[in-house]
């Protein structure tokens, strides 16, 4: 009935739903739209449910007539043409759906397909009142078609009050749910928003976890990704979940956000499906850890809101299907502040997050060229935490950067803020990380507490070590998996082995908590025990073409080596640490650590601990080695002659050989030196079988011999031995004996007035290929001489500049008996030029060493040689001889 132009239905009638489709090929199809269209409670108007007496065409024009809304399914066959017609029962349908009747049609995918059905499939696709979607299956299809018919539902009601809104209303009209205005910019995050966008705006992508520790920055980069994927989607929903409790709540979270009241029996991911159907939404679900039994109901969403788009924030992965995980890091440091410029420092987007934090506290502060080092050395000493930063920022107003620095060796009381609208859990950086600890397992709490032993990065195989035989060790992979996943662990692969490492702050809560573990002492021991096997699992790769792997797996644990050593002297155990060392003499040689390993071997002696003959031999031996590089330190030739003598006693050949080259080396470098005695040294120690096996210390004996002949002026001889040692060392691929040997041969070239600045060019390439330090300073010193003898005076002051800069750093001076260095020297400054290489030596000294090194081979050497240029790119490269 008809009442003021309105139509009044009566109680039985509902919506129809006009089906047009041939009826045998696309039966299955017909049975699935049927269910999809009475689960909205509408009515289904098919020609097979109808009534048979009439004639075929007269019965679809009358059920056509009194529908609503017509839904065509097209797949390969055009249909049946009558007797006397033109076009068949299908398009004519099509045709006698009244214009502003809602047409949905849907095309079943096929390879062929009857060639009148293809042009009126291609006439509807350019209909632009017909919606037009393709499908592959009977189920796809049903939910396309119960989704639709939610949505122009929706959009027919919408339009049907559109006369009762007002203008400002329809302005303020937002496609974006409720999201959170952030309180500051998302300083250095330009990347990972970028690359998140990206994610999110490819095919696939629809469930997007942003993993990583508590104080790191998800949820702010969460916020600012929203703001930025507006014009992607429909709407943008925030869903914050820092307070629910229960897993089985989130579903009901999310449907409060956008907007859905849940009624009726069924699931209520269903009713989202219906109620969102045809929209594009991205649902941020922020804080997900505490309820990460509900990732299955995420997944759920990703079939029943086929449009949606997740981006979750969480400490732990949801391991579930479709998740892609976007690990976020800490922000990007500075190099170490003694290598690179003023302006690296501030590009460095830690430090600009400091600067624009601490502002925020002080409007007075600034990043200045006074305080930047400080600036930069709490950043790295805070490892690019977000949350840490901005406490330490925050305390600017009490403390000058200079000041906090010196209270970082402790870090947790300086993290700390009162700011009264940031959570409780996150006031304070222990109470981020204790969060995360309570959500572990008792296994993986038990496991974590455990490594508090470790002081830097380890292996797998160390955890085995210090875990062996724990009752909660029996699936050790798995649960420290949950730590990863837990984010309180960061692993790595390191040439193939996996590694692990915690950020500061959670470190140090790990290890109070180790230290009242009853089972300490042992952990301790287990732990310093591992590190000695490893050095004898190590040592002979040191030589040839493993050379730069085994450097590299030692570095990684370097800190964890240290401190195993130091526990295994401080209880009495020196016996396997000074064969340890002795093992890595190679590794503390060429990564410039000797200082720090004569330290050890001298507090051993000054113990007062009962010692095994060897291990007085070895103390002495690196005490005597050491000296001949420090200008104040006393050489004592004797006490070599009691190790040689100790070695060849207990027929260890290859240590005897070692211990002949000390003493030449002491002989060398003694005042007065004794040359003779130190050549017949060092050929008895290449005389020795062991010796002449070893072709890495056969190269680097060979070169000493050389050095004692060039000494003496014998040329010839010294060429003989210097290209014996690196025809040696090319031959065996061991670049450090190489490099030796090429540095000699400069000098040998420098002495008959020939320079070959090539010769040190290439010497300085490997030498930052294997992070020698000490080489790149003996490198930059011989490029220093051949400048200057070609009397290229500012390149020469430059070069000598940037070497004592960085022997500053290491410890570890010219060796005495290297006569050559102070001669140029001394022949520059007695010239007219003195004061121009006085001044360019200056300048280096100064110069960051990146710009030196480019200076000396070209940006492109050095950057195959080092990585690219970048504010980071040093950020872990040795800063000094006692703490690298």
């Amino acid at each position: 009935m008809r009442t003021d132009g309105r139509v009044i239905r009566t109680p039985d009638q509902r919506l129809r739903v006009f089906v047009s489709s041939t009826l045998k090929e696309l039966e299955p199809e017909r049975r699935a739209v049927r269910r999809a269209i009475e689960r909205l409670h509408l009515a289904p108007v098919m020609f097979e449910l109808g009534a048979r007496p009439h004639p075929p065409r007269e019965l679809y024009r009358a059920y056509l007539e009194q529908s609503d809304v017509f839904v065509g399914i097209y797949w390969q066959q055009y249909g049946w043409i009558a007797p006397g017609e033109d076009i068949s029962g299908l398009e004519d349908e099509y045709r006698l759906a009244p214009r502003e009747m809602p047409r949905l049609i849907y095309v079943k995918q096929s390879a062929e397909r009857d060639e009148r059905l293809a042009e009126l499939i291609g006439r509807i696709r350019d209909d632009d009142t017909a919606s037009y979607t393709a499908f592959s299956t009977a189920d796809e299809l049903a939910g396309l078609v119960e989704g639709d018919l939610a949505t122009l539902l929706a959009e027919r009601f919408d339009a049907s009050r559109a006369d009762t809104r007002t203008a400002t209303a329809a302005r303020e009209a937002t496609p974006s749910g409720r999201l959170p205005a952030p309180f500051s910019d998302a300083v250095g995050r330009e990347r990972e928003v970028s690359t998140l966008l990206d994610w999110l705006g490819a095919e696939g992508n629809r469930l997007v976890t942003l993993v990583g520790p508590g104080g790191i920055g998800k949820s702010r980069l969460a916020i600012e990704v929203a703001h930025n994927a507006g014009a992607r989607f429909d709407r943008v929903s925030f869903v914050p979940l820092a307070q629910v409790g229960d897993p089985g709540e989130v579903l009901g979270a999310i449907a409060r956000e956008l907007g859905v009241r849940e009624i009726g029996d069924g699931p209520l991911s269903e009713q989202l499906g219906v109620a969102r159907a045809g929209r594009r939404d991205l649902i941020v679900l922020d804080n997900f850890e505490q309820v990460v039994e509900a990732a299955t109901d995420v997944v759920a969403l990703l079939t029943d809101l086929p449009g949606a788009t997740f981006l979750v924030t969480s400490r732990v992965r949801l391991r579930v299907r479709g998740e892609r995980v976007f690990d976020v890091d800490p922000l990007a440091l500075p190099g170490d502040p003694d290598e690179v410029s003023y302006q690296a420092i501030l590009e460095a987007p830690a430090v600009r997050l400091f600067r624009d934090r601490a502002n925020a506290a002080d409007p007075r502060f600034d990043v200045t060229d006074d305080n930047a080092e400080d600036v930069a050395r709490i950043c790295r000493a805070l490892e690019g935490v977000p949350l840490a930063i901005e406490l330490a920022a925050a305390r600017i107003r009490a403390l000058t950067p200079a000041a906090m620095l010196g209270r970082l060796d402790r870090v947790l009381p300086l993290l700390v803020t009162a700011a009264r609208d940031v959570p409780e859990r996150q006031r304070t950086i222990r109470a981020t990380v204790e969060w995360s600890i309570d959500l572990l397992g008792p296994d993986a709490r038990a496991l974590f507490e455990r490594l508090g032993v470790f002081v830097g990065d380890f292996s797998l195989d160390a955890v085995e070590a210090v875990a062996d035989g724990e009752p909660w060790a029996g699936d050790l992979l798995e649960t420290l998996l949950e730590l990863v996943d837990g984010s309180l662990l960061r692993q790595r692969d390191d040439h193939g082995l996996p590694f692990f490492s915690m950020l500061v702050p959670v470190r140090e809560i790990a290890a109070a908590r180790f230290e009242l573990d009853p089972h300490a002492a042992a952990a301790h021991r287990a732990h310093g025990e591992y590190y000695v096997r490893l050095a004898a699992e190590t040592a002979l790769q040191l030589r040839g073409t493993t050379q730069s792997a085994a450097l590299d797996r030692l570095e990684a644990e370097r800190d964890n080596l240290r401190a195993g050593y130091r526990h295994l002297i401080a209880i009495g155990e020196v016996d396997p640490v000074a064969d340890a060392v002795w093992r890595l003499f190679l590794y503390w040689w060429i990564r410039s650590l000797m200082p720090e390993a004569k330290a050890w071997m001298e507090t051993v002696l000054e113990s007062g601990l009962p010692l095994s003959p060897r291990t007085r031999a070895i103390a002495r031996a690196f005490s005597s080695w050491v000296a001949v590089w420090q200008p104040d330190a006393e050489i004592r030739t004797e006490s070599m002659d009691e190790v040689i003598a100790f070695f060849r006693e207990v027929g260890d050949e290859f240590s005897e050989g070692q211990a002949l080259t000390f003493a030449s080396l002491s002989y060398m470098s003694a005042a007065p030196r004794d040359l003779d005695r130190a050549e017949a040294l060092q050929r008895s120690a290449l005389e020795l079988p062991a010796i002449r096996r070893d072709a890495t210390f056969l190269s680097l004996f060979e070169s000493n011999l050389g050095r004692i002949l060039l000494a003496r002026g014998d040329l010839a001889g010294a060429s003989e031995c210097f290209d014996r040692a690196r025809e040696g060392a090319e031959r065996t691929g061991d670049r450090f004996a190489e490099r030796i040997a090429l540095i000699q041969a400069g000098w040998l070239r420098l002495s008959k007035r020939e320079p070959h600045p090539e010769l040190f060019s290439r010497a300085l390439e490997i030498s930052l290929r294997l992070h020698n330090v000490d080489g790149d300073a003996y490198a930059l010193v011989g490029l220093a001489a051949s400048a200057a003898a070609v009397g290229d005076i500012e390149r020469a002051g430059v070069f000598l500049g940037a070497a004592e800069a960085l022997r500053a750093r290491t410890g570890i001076g010219d060796q005495r008996s290297y006569a050559t260095y102070e001669t140029f020297v001394d022949a520059v400054l007695a010239t007219d030029r003195a004061a121009e290489f006085e001044a360019s030596r200056i300048v280096g000294r100064r110069m960051p060493r990146r710009a030196v090194l480019e200076m000396a081979l070209g940006r492109d050497t050095v950057a195959a040689a080092t990585g690219p240029a970048s504010p980071a790119s040093l950020a872990h490269e040795p800063s000094s001889g006692v703490t690298s």
